[in-house]
């Protein structure tokens, strides 16, 4: 209870707007979620969704699944983590469930920051770092994969149209060349395009042109062995 004879007088005038608000808050429709930052939540919770994004994006699929293989895909075939070099080391099944969870990895923090009511900044800065959290994994010495699968998951949970167009593209130029290396970079290239002809946020479309830039950039050992002819094709050991 407010003590009135203790209560200065422009303090009172509060109440009634603190009331309001309050009320307001309760009556917001449930199809619209509340943007969580306009009303009062500390601007932590962006850092800690970021952080938390990155921390998910750090667990390495490839190399659990591996481990209860019995193998350390890291010290076979390529060396990568990710699902093609797991698929190629331990089959079919293995680097589908590889694929799977470095998607989910991408997927499921965007998903959440949409449903929680952030704006598209921070949806994207939360994509980022799950992206990130793949190629330079926290647990590995910051020695993780190229991206591409986690990457595909971003963009599935915050552009899911334009990934199925990807999806296309990819699956047409692995298809043609068997070449899953020069899959993924025409593929990432093509995003930022893809999205940007479909209307998405500009911040999207800036989120998705930089881990196309970092997806090229971690395949500079893949370009050397397409220049040199000496890339392996999907379906070889």
């Amino acid at each position: 209870m407010v003590d009135s004879a203790k209560c200065q007088r422009h303090d009172c005038f509060l109440w009634p707007l603190i009331v309001l608000d309050l009320f307001s808050l309760t009556q917001l429709p449930s199809a619209e979620p509340i943007n969580l930052k306009l009303h009062g939540l500390p601007n932590q919770m962006e850092a800690l969704l970021v952080i938390f994004s990155y921390l998910l994006g750090s667990v390495p699929s490839g190399l659990i699944i591996g481990k209860l293989s019995g193998l350390d895909v890291r010290k076979a075939g390529s060396g990568n983590i990710g699902a093609t070099n797991v698929a190629r080391l331990l089959g079919k099944t293995g680097g589908l469930l590889t694929l799977v969870g470095d998607m989910a990895k991408g997927f499921i923090p965007v998903l959440a920051v949409q449903q929680m009511g952030f704006s598209h900044p921070v949806a994207a800065l939360v994509g980022v770092a799950a992206f990130l959290g793949h190629v330079y994994p926290i647990f590995l010495k910051f020695k993780g994969g190229k991206g591409v699968a986690t990457s595909f998951g971003v963009l599935l949970g915050l552009a899911p149209l334009a990934t199925m167009i990807l999806l296309v593209v990819f699956a047409a130029v692995a298809f043609t060349t068997r070449l899953v290396s020069l899959s993924s970079m025409v593929t990432a290239v093509a995003a930022p395009l893809v999205l940007w002809l479909f209307y998405y946020s500009p911040t999207y479309v800036i989120m998705t042109a930089f881990m196309a830039v970092m997806i090229v950039f971690r395949h500079y050992a893949n370009i050397q062995r397409l220049l040199n002819g000496t890339e392996p094709r999907f379906g070889t050991r």
